[in-house]
């Protein structure tokens, strides 16, 4: 099982479609073992995009990243990471397949939606940026044994 980060960002979230897109990750069979709507901090915007700062867009993202709130996620499930991106979609929603989430919602080369870990070390790094110690919650989930073919899936 792996849990990574997924955000919601400004645009996503002024455009009204927190509830779509959390939906399509749940339809999925992915659990959500944490969620919360927050504003993030300048300070916070800088140190998740650090690696960047050296790019010309690094002012503007961290500047739209800070503009209005977003929803921040923990997603958990067998090949969580892997299965998310391939969701979100390419990065520019003008080139995202229809089926994704940018691909579907997005038109926009800077607005893009959606921000997902892209590796396990990331998650790590950006659950522990966005959720303190017990916000990220592990529950029994139910549906698990109907998601995952228990004979072929170790969870």
């Amino acid at each position: 099982m792996e849990t990574t980060l997924i955000i919601v960002k400004p645009d996503g979230v002024q455009r009204g479609l927190i509830g779509r897109i959390v939906s399509r990750f749940e339809d999925k069979g992915l659990q959500i073992t944490g969620m919360k709507l927050t504003k993030i901090p300048m300070s916070l915007a800088e140190t998740h995009y650090e690696a960047h700062k050296a790019k010309k867009f690094y002012p503007g993202l961290v500047r739209f990243m800070t503009s209005s709130p977003v929803v921040v996620l923990a997603v958990r499930g067998i090949n969580a990471i892997a299965i998310c991106r391939k969701m979100m979609g390419a990065t520019f929603g003008s080139n995202a397949e229809p089926g994704t989430i940018r691909g579907d919602f997005g038109v926009s080369n800077s607005f893009n939606l959606i921000h997902g870990s892209d590796s396990p070390e990331a998650a790590k790094r950006e659950l522990e940026l966005f959720f303190a110690p017990g916000e990220v919650l592990a529950w029994d989930w139910c549906s698990i044994g109907w998601t995952y073919d228990a004979a072929e899936e170790k969870f």
